[in-house]
């Protein structure tokens, strides 16, 4: 992912604010960006098994992923349950102010879609989607009392908050990404499970099952490395369709999934044209997505190797201009990250960028999930949760993988 850009009137100087700018926002969310990584690891590919196995024809690991890429269901509606477990510590909500500036909702827009869509990154959380095509796509997250809806409608993808009364609106050819399969689509995250499928990986057909009320395989996807945290990711794809329609991911260590997600309900009917229309409603608040300041966009994607958080951060030959590079490979593979020589920030810098009460809460939540580490390297600390780790190095260097404390702490020290 390549760095944002600066307008040609930009002075230097102003430049190098940017830069610094850049480098502290990296220093004080990567620690807590686990969780934004892992919220770029939802995608609509889901469903929640009902009981009884499905007598199908016998099928071949290889024959399974030929169906899913000749898939083409471009109409679907219905209802997703998502569930996610990283084992992180509450911070009382101070992490959804801190992912939005991780994530590149910077303003304060409580319609942003890459801030409010951290908020699948834990709990249970129930989701209304509809797709008409590759540019015409929506989804609800169904709250207590209101609605979050994003729609991608052409070139315009619009965010709302029925709770704020808030609107975020961008194009697609402004955030470049024009034909791009949006992340919130049934086959967002198992197209991404698929990139990681190497000699390092072992891909078997593990039985069939019924999911919301069709068909299904069961295609299970495992490392063949010691050290990733990801202990199996589970996918069942519709017999007839090849549509993936259930997705979960268990770690390494045990317990329950870290994702689980799944359709209650789905149709592969057309849905309403009027599905997807949307004017901000009177009286709103909206915030264009071209006037505002973006934020370090260096640290989004998914944990998975192949196309995912290594890929982003510029794939193993080295990033971009920003020196991003990747050590080891597979489902072991690291991203290093340097953040320009500051570490951690201690206790009285916290307090003092953030205030009191935000810097003691975010110091408390640093501490219960941090612990110190040396090696070749020199020293830091390793933040940890149930799938993606992150090493901050005292000298300011990140690493961040899908992968375990020690393999973290081999990798600092392999790359010195």
């Amino acid at each position: 992912m390549a760095p944002n850009a600066t307008d040609d009137n930009t002075t230097a100087g102003e430049a190098d604010d940017l830069r610094v700018g850049r480098r502290k926002a990296v220093r004080y969310v990567v620690p807590v960006t686990v969780v934004g990584v892992a919220a770029a690891t939802i995608g609509l590919v889901p469903a929640l098994a009902d009981s009884g196995d499905p007598d199908l024809p016998k099928i071949t690991a290889q024959q399974l992923i030929d169906k899913i890429a000749a898939s083409d269901v471009e109409q679907l509606s219905g209802t997703v349950k998502i569930t996610t477990d990283l084992g992180l510590p509450d911070l009382g909500g101070l992490e959804s102010g801190l992912l939005s500036g991780a994530t590149g909702g910077g303003d304060g827009s409580s319609a942003d879609p890459s801030a409010k869509l951290t908020e699948l990154a834990s709990g249970t959380h129930t989701l209304r989607v509809a797709t008409d095509g590759p540019d015409r796509q929506k989804l609800s997250l169904l709250e207590d009392a209101s609605e979050y809806s994003v729609i991608h409608d052409g070139k315009d993808v619009w965010g709302y908050d029925s709770a704020s009364n808030e609107v975020y609106h961008s194009t697609t050819e402004a955030s470049g990404k024009a034909g791009e399969k949006p992340p919130a689509t049934p086959e967002g995250l198992t197209e991404e499970a698929l990139k990681a499928v190497d000699d390092t990986t072992s891909v078997t057909v593990d039985g069939t099952v019924h999911v919301a009320g069709r068909d299904a395989y069961r295609l299970v996807i495992k490392p063949k490395q010691s050290g990733s945290t990801v202990g199996a990711i589970s996918i069942a794809v519709d017999a007839k369709t090849g549509l993936p329609l259930k997705f979960t991911l268990t770690p390494a260590s045990g317990g329950s999934a870290v994702v689980d997600a799944g359709f209650t309900q789905v149709s592969f009917a057309k849905p309403a044209a009027s599905t997807f229309d949307f004017t901000p409603p009177k009286g709103a608040k909206v915030t264009e997505a071209d006037d505002v300041e973006a934020a370090p966009e260096d640290l989004g994607g998914s944990p998975l190797p192949g196309g995912g958080l290594a890929g982003e951060l510029g794939g193993p030959e080295g990033g971009p201009e920003g020196g991003h590079k990747v050590v080891g490979e597979g489902w072991t593979s690291v991203a290093v990250l340097e953040t320009g020589g500051e570490g951690v920030p201690s206790d009285s810098e916290l307090n003092s960028e953030l205030g009191s009460e935000a810097g003691g809460a975010l110091s408390g939540f640093l501490g219960s999930f941090g612990d110190k580490v040396n090696g070749k390297f020199g020293s830091g600390t390793v933040f940890s949760t149930r799938l993606i780790n992150a090493l901050v190095t005292d000298d300011g260097t990140v690493y961040v993988g899908a992968v375990t404390k020690d393999a973290l702490v081999k990798a600092a020290d392999s790359a010195k």
